[in-house]
């Protein structure tokens, strides 16, 4: 092993974890920060169906961003591998490959989402206004739903062969051109929230262009893609894929569940969860990333044998996860009126965003635990404890939670529900995480 694959195995692992995170958090947050423009221009029309709509329209786009990372996830880990076996041949096959799976996946979602848009939203909770506003969402920005499949599959596979820098390119262009055209497409066309779905459609398009660009002419890492190709390399993909999407997909299935649950409240209850749930990832986009940040960390320590340097960076990603989200909830909190206003949120919405960054915003820190344990899970030979253990979060932690606090306090109550469950699960699965350790060490002796 060179010094450079070995670097994790000595120096501070906390520094290893901050460095490892910050720098892994841009290209996420790039993603995020686009859904966050979105909903500020929008606001701008003081309309709260249209935020609504946004925040049941959310809800969909979010699951077929889960679909692209899970494919994504893949290339990255197969054009890795192989580079590393000295094998550059089969890792182009495997980019070439899930490119055009990623991008049939995304294509099938999209189709059944445009031929059924509306008994969904209808069974989400969306009516009226709301539930056309979102429709004529959805169909517009679906185009780049199926872009976005083959980007992150491109992003992903760059990050395979090290090009980072121009990986985190194709995310960050997607947030630069919607922050562009946001503006021009709402207010000086007059498109409303049509002109919001036509700037993520063409963000998209643009993204995956750059990322094909970057695979296909500076590294000519494409190949012509064959059915042939695909039918030997899919086993693999999927073996990979499949557990990731479905550990993806928990996170959507909450987050519908929660617009389900606060559409009974009434439009204006809708708007501040669609609120919360676009200042979140942007706020604790650092704790997003913090699964993919350790885990190399964690990799290589197990390796290599040193169980002691494993035990610790779960509890340096632990301290680092409750460091970052008290300082942040604790900006979130400072601000908290201030946040409600810049999405023009009012009266009983707006009571809400505040409650949100008063109480709440701080269980993100059991959140990052269980990304942290999740990185143990997927390094340590068991990736189908992060699978379970994030449905479980996203059902068990979720759904009672809500019912019970939704009983008691009405949308607050929901919240606390939620975040109750957060922290239920984050402590289970840091339980599991540190006892795996322990019994991978033991068995090692």
């Amino acid at each position: 092993m060179t010094d450079r694959q070995a670097r994790f195995l000595t120096g501070s692992i906390f520094r290893h974890v901050v460095i490892m995170t910050l720098t892994g958090a841009i290209g996420l947050m790039a993603i995020f920060l686009v859904d966050l423009a979105d909903l500020f221009f929008l606001t701008r029309l003081n309309d709260t169906n249209i935020t609504a709509a946004i925040g049941f329209a959310g809800t969909l786009a979010f699951a077929n961003l889960s679909l692209s990372i899970g494919t994504g996830i893949a290339a990255a880990a197969l054009v890795a591998r192989n580079m590393g076996a000295g094998n550059p041949e089969r890792a182009k096959q495997f980019a070439t490959s899930t490119m055009v799976i990623g991008l049939a996946i995304t294509a099938i979602y999209t189709l059944l989402i445009d031929l059924f848009i509306g008994p969904i939203l209808s069974f989400l909770g969306a009516t009226g206004e709301v539930l056309h506003l979102a429709q004529i969402f959805i169909w517009t920005a679906s185009p780049g739903f199926i872009a976005l499949g083959g980007s992150l599959a491109a992003s992903f596979s760059l990050r395979g062969i090290g090009d980072a820098q121009r990986a985190m390119y194709v995310t960050l262009v997607s947030a630069i051109v919607t922050i562009i055209l946001d503006p021009i497409f709402i207010f000086q066309f007059g498109w409303g929230i049509q002109g919001t779905a036509a700037a993520n459609a063409i963000s998209d398009i643009i993204s995956f262009g750059v990322g094909f660009y970057g695979l296909r002419y500076v590294h000519d890492f494409l190949a012509t893609p064959s059915w042939a190709g695909i039918k030997r390399d899919w086993p693999e993909i999927a073996a990979i894929a499949m557990p990731a999407i479905l550990t993806q997909l928990a996170t959507p299935f909450a987050l519908g569940y929660m617009t389900y649950t606060l559409a009974t409240y009434g439009t204006d209850v809708v708007a501040s969860g669609t609120v919360v749930n676009r200042i979140v990832p942007v706020a604790f986009g650092v704790i997003f990333s913090l699964s993919g940040s350790v885990g190399p960390i964690i990799g290589q320590n197990y390796g290599a044998k040193n169980f002691e340097r494993v035990t610790r960076t779960l509890r340096d990603g632990i301290s680092f996860a409750f460091l970052y989200a008290l300082v942040t909830s604790f900006i979130l909190f400072l601000f908290r009126h201030q946040l409600a206003a810049a999405f023009s949120v009012t009266g009983r919405a707006a009571d809400l965003v505040v409650f949100f960054a008063t109480y709440i915003a701080v269980t993100w820190a059991f959140v990052g635990t269980q990304f942290v344990a999740m990185a143990a899970f997927n390094n340590l030979g068991k990736p189908a404890y992060s699978t379970y253990l994030s449905w479980g979060k996203s059902t068990l932690g979720t759904i009672p939670f809500a019912l019970v606090g939704a009983a008691m306090a009405g949308p607050a109550g929901i919240m606390v529900g939620i975040g109750a469950g957060g922290i239920v699960f984050g402590l289970a699965s840091a339980a599991i995480a540190f006892g795996l350790v322990k019994k991978l060490q033991l068995s090692a002796i």
